[in-house]
């Protein structure tokens, strides 16, 4: 049996996107799956559209995944170099068996000519193919002009780990270019070489590329390679389903989800089950768990859809299975500046009544302010409550009078707060919607609090009583 050895080659044109990045957590699961490889390699023959440090970022994306490679450009391996612009030498070879079988040859016509085929193609109302315009005697190739195969055109028929079978006409085949001008060689020939020198198993990429396959072949038989196993992922579609995900979207830096205190475990659970599922109910897995189940022939065909409010209730998930005093450790860097006063202690007792709501790390300020700062009465809070703005001042004021005289007489504890709460219901014959909100809008300042005793008594008796007298004068 072949050993399994996965890649994800990306190029370094700027930050991955959770949709961008779902090929290398699948890539990453059938290799740690099947014991084997996963390799980082780096497309960058491309130097016109490589964004200055996107190699560090694609690096530092997946390291911060937990998705670990074995082999790429920082860590070398046993079929370095892993970068596709130190590999020159590595096409040399290929090259000339190529043009050794006639199956390349130097192409003689300028970006205007080619132009100038491509619009006569169109008016004839035919699809444009490069080899209709194959010279009879191309130059010698000298490596200043550009390289094209010589393509042999053929119906196709294949199998797709995820697709299934496939198949296309002859009518697909075209020329198309393997070495550029300035020295590089292209994508379509230069990933095909790297995954045979570096004995990739698996090639799992977009769906973008799917057209392109039958040319691929043509190549494969020219070179006389076994092409590896291929797995097309469809696309991840962007928030209204229609059109792929992208950056036009919202789709943001996979970096910028991890400083906004999303868990790795979580990321990747959720990109894993973009367009996957075992087929159960299931939607939490740990990692291990996706590494035992994951296969690629249950990935759906069809584009999966991109829901960040599922990936902030995954996350949510999550970081409610975290211990208290791990949680705490995770977010210091989060908490709002006004809690700098206060000690770890007090700010442990307060995360512990968000924990429950806490989505990410950096709703922490938004949640949790009112604990460590006094803030002003907010009319909006009752005028927008759907009970409360139908009650006139001198009525709420009554009810928050009778509320202080109670809390007054308390020792703050859990236990004394809930039966003294549960008390003045029955006293004011109030539902809780109205009485309790009220108590919070006074004491909070929010429009959604944790529990209202347990509140109470981490904020403590003399802030309470504060704020309760600073409504009170605002009403």
């Amino acid at each position: 049996m072949t050993d399994v050895r996965t890649r994800f080659a990306p190029s370094p044109t700027g930050y991955l996107h959770v949709g961008g990045i779902r090929t290398a957590v699948f890539a990453w699961l059938v290799a740690r799956q099947g014991r084997g490889q996963f390799v980082l390699r780096l497309e960058d023959t491309d130097k016109k559209r490589e964004v200055v440090g996107s190699d560090a970022h694609l690096m530092k994306s997946l390291r911060a995944l937990g998705l670990d490679y074995d082999e790429g450009p920082d860590i070398g391996g046993p079929y370095a170099p892993y970068r596709q612009s130190e590999r020159l030498a590595t096409y040399k070879p290929w090259v000339q068996k190529l043009l050794d079988s006639g199956r390349a040859y130097a192409d003689p016509y300028t970006a205007e000519e080619v132009q100038a085929f491509r619009e006569q193609a169109q008016k004839n109302k035919q699809p444009f193919l490069y080899r209709n315009h194959r010279p009879q005697n191309p130059p010698a190739w000298n490596g200043s002009q550009a390289l094209r195969f010589k393509s042999e055109p053929k119906a196709y028929k294949w199998h797709d780990a995820i697709m299934g079978d496939l198949s296309v006409g002859p009518e697909t085949i075209d020329d198309f270019i393997l070495m550029k001008s300035d020295g590089y060689p292209t994508y379509n020939f230069a990933h095909i070489i790297d995954d045979e020198e570096m004995k990739i198993s698996h090639i799992i990429r977009g769906q973008e590329f799917i057209a392109s396959v039958p040319n691929y072949l043509n190549l494969y038989e020219a070179l006389e390679l076994t092409p590896p196993v291929m797995a097309t992922a469809p696309h991840v579609l962007g928030p209204d389903g229609k059109k792929k995900l992208s950056k036009r979207d919202g789709a943001k830096d996979v970096l910028d989800y991890i400083r906004d205190g999303y868990l790795p475990e979580a990321l990747v659970n959720f990109i894993a089950s973009l367009g996957w599922n075992d087929g159960s109910e299931q939607e939490i897995f740990t990692i291990d768990e996706l590494i035992a189940k994951f296969s690629l022939d249950r990935v759906q065909r069809s584009g999966a859809h991109f829901d960040e409010r599922r990936l902030a209730w995954m996350n949510g998930y999550y970081i409610r299975q975290l211990d208290l005093s791990d949680l705490f450790e995770k977010v210091r860097n989060y908490w709002p500046t006004e809690a700098q006063d206060y000690d770890d202690e007090y700010k442990k007792r307060v995360l512990g009544l968000v924990q429950e709501r806490l989505k990410y790390f950096s709703e922490l300020p938004e949640l949790t302010l009112f604990f460590f700062k006094d803030l002003p009465p907010d009319p909006k809070l009752i005028s927008e409550h759907k009970q409360l703005k139908k009650m006139n001042s001198e009525d709420l004021k009554a009810l928050l009078e009778q509320a202080k005289a109670v809390l007054e007489e308390s020792d703050f504890s859990l236990e004394d707060l809930t039966d003294r709460l549960n008390k003045l219901l029955e006293a004011t014959s109030q539902k809780p919607a109205v009485l309790f909100s009220l108590i919070r809008i006074a004491t909070t300042q929010a429009a959604a609090s944790p529990g209202l005793a347990e509140t109470m008594a981490v904020l403590g008796k003399t802030r309470i009583l504060k704020r309760l007298d600073q409504m009170l004068n605002s009403l």
